[in-house]
């Protein structure tokens, strides 16, 4: 059979960048989701179910605050590495990290709600709660010793440097973005160079600043709920799993996007591969730091380690695991390893609702288990239907929130020395 090599002339842009009408729509059928699930988790704060509730919350709220800061992390990433699959979800990762400032509203329950969720905050007396039973003698020691960290007022403090840190940030990169579009010299080799130093300069130390706040907000706000439990690697592992659940977001807004212009000129099927190949990385990532932190923590049995893992085996909560892993490595390594799924727009947006629910599904199993009425007692209540509808909740008003960012700005950069890369035409091999 003969080969022969077919050209074909390199797309242009249209005139108008701007978000397509559909975006709107998006926007307004995420708000009647978020009313409906919003007066649903009213029901549990009436009917006296306020503990599962503020659970039910951080499950959601540390799902849409991983899409929000990782998407800012991921723009960063994409500013110091360079390359062509950042710019096409440059915008939809600016828009992630715009979301920042809800994000800062929807912690307050949290912050308010610090001592029905933290067990650290509810105790004042450490000698009369040990007494009473209220807390075990690992608790009462692991209290005692670290309560320079573990005390309301600097839960509260710590909570406001993240967020302004994350907010200067989030400022500077969505700014100087919509500068060097507007800057008419921004593709000569000067300004070029210009800009990808300032971003470069910006990006790279804020990486480093983005890993040491997440590991202080990912302790404070899940780890300290077992105030015994301590992971040398837990900020790392919730890294990962921010660029596991940005990549799905920022993935299924380009491909719903690629039917209307501008995406479908920008979206080629050589680089919605290459990006599903990025996700199958983070994807086989997430698995090798999970396992491995169980892993050296079951080897080494140690009684001050171990009971964060029986607490999530025992009672039932060993099917959750198990169902765990199989939605959050099984399903997408599988899928993932075909070339012809990786391809199909139909198949990949699945696969990244899937991913979004598989990490919902993941806080649960990190959350509820942390809890003494449920501690090795997998239990269904009226309460556990909280898990159920306030995630969704948040979800819906975080995706409302982020379909309003998506669409104030024009959704294609063009002032990008890897703009007429993305141009060029895909050449086919007969």
């Amino acid at each position: 059979m003969a080969h022969g090599h077919t050209e074909h002339h390199d797309r242009t842009l249209p005139a108008d960048l701007n978000a397509p009408a559909a975006v709107t729509a998006w926007r307004n059928r995420a708000l009647i989701w978020a009313a409906v699930f919003g007066l649903g988790s009213l029901v549990f704060l009436f009917t006296g179910q306020v503990d599962h509730f503020l659970r039910a919350w951080v499950v959601g709220f540390m799902v849409i605050f991983g899409l929000s800061l990782g998407g800012m992390a991921l723009l960063m990433v994409q500013y110091v590495t360079g390359g062509k699959w950042g710019l096409l979800l440059r915008r939809p990762l600016e828009a992630m990290s715009r979301c920042i400032p809800l994000i800062a509203l929807l912690w307050l329950p949290i912050g308010f709600g610090v001592k029905r969720l933290y067990i650290w905050a509810a105790v004042t007396n450490i000698g009369q709660s040990l007494a009473n039973g209220q807390i075990s003698g690992a608790e009462a020691h692991a209290i005692t010793w670290k309560r320079p960290m573990l005390n309301i007022h600097g839960f509260w403090i710590r909570a406001v440097i993240y967020f302004v840190i994350w907010a200067f940030y989030m400022w500077k990169l969505n700014s100087w973005s919509m500068q060097r579009e507007a800057d008419p010299q921004a593709n000569t080799e000067a300004r070029t160079s210009f800009w990808r130093i300032k971003f470069e300069n910006l990006s790279g130390f804020g990486i480093i600043v983005y890993a040491i706040t997440l590991l202080g907000a990912s302790i404070d706000w899940v780890m300290s709920m077992d105030p015994t439990w301590y992971s040398s690697i837990w900020g790392l592992v919730y890294l990962v799993a921010q660029g596991f659940s940005v990549l799905a977001m920022s993935i299924m807004t380009v491909i719903y996007l690629s039917k209307w212009q501008p995406y479908s000129t920008v979206l080629r099927i050589t680089e919605q591969q290459d990006l599903g190949k990025l996700v199958l990385a983070f994807v086989m990532l997430n698995i090798y730091l999970n396992f491995a932190q169980f892993l050296i923590i079951w080897s080494g049995n140690s009684p001050e380690e171990i009971p964060w893992y029986l607490n999530r085996f025992g009672g039932g909560w060993a099917v959750v695991i198990t169902l765990d892993f199989i939605f959050h490595w099984v399903i997408p390594f599988t899928l993932l390893l075909s070339r012809n799924f990786k391809r199909s727009k139909r198949k990949m947006i699945g696969l990244c609702w899937w991913i979004i629910f598989a990490r919902l599904f993941d806080m649960w199993w990190q959350v509820e288990p942390g809890f003494p009425d449920a501690r090795r007692n997998l239990h269904w209540s009226f309460g556990m239907a909280a898990y159920l509808v306030v995630p969704v909740f948040l979800l819906a008003l975080w995706l409302a929130y982020y379909f309003n960012q998506l669409k104030s700005r024009p959704v294609f950069v063009v002032n990008d020395p890897h703009t007429p890369e993305i141009l060029e035409a895909e050449h086919v091999h007969a």
